[in-house]
């Protein structure tokens, strides 16, 4: 049986690429652009762990949800959502349910995926190469 979401596969890619994306921008523009306000990051130090992640966070986050320089782009999160992970979740136990680490989880092996499968079709890498 052929499968009929099948021609659509590459630009759901995209379209998974640029969804999470932009979550994880949201988290960059919390910590610096006080956008949504998170008292949480009321005193964030640039140069700390989470100050580090935001600059991640919103920078990389920008440039995947364009498509630019997506592969690099999403190694480097997934690799920091994998930090992230063990560093701030599984300290507080085993099960992701209970520590809270299912989003730094998915968010990794989303981004791990990207950075295997590429942009899609809809990015500015995918216009670069018709260049």
């Amino acid at each position: 049986m052929k499968n009929p979401l099948a021609p659509w596969s590459p630009h759901l890619l995209s379209v998974l690429r640029i969804v999470s994306a932009l979550l994880f921008l949201a988290h960059g523009t919390a910590k610096f652009l006080d956008f949504p306000h998170n008292p949480q990051f009321d005193h964030l130090v640039l140069l700390s762990p989470g100050g580090i992640a935001g600059i991640i966070e919103l920078v990389g986050g920008a440039f995947l949800t364009l498509g630019l320089f997506s592969r690099i782009a999403a190694f480097i999160m997934s690799g920091e959502m994998a930090v992230a992970y063990f560093m701030a979740h599984a300290p507080q136990g085993f099960h992701p349910q209970l520590n809270h680490g299912e989003l730094a989880i998915m968010f990794c092996f989303a981004f791990l995926y990207i950075a295997a499968a590429g942009p899609g079709p809809w990015s500015l890498d995918a216009l670069r190469k018709k260049a």
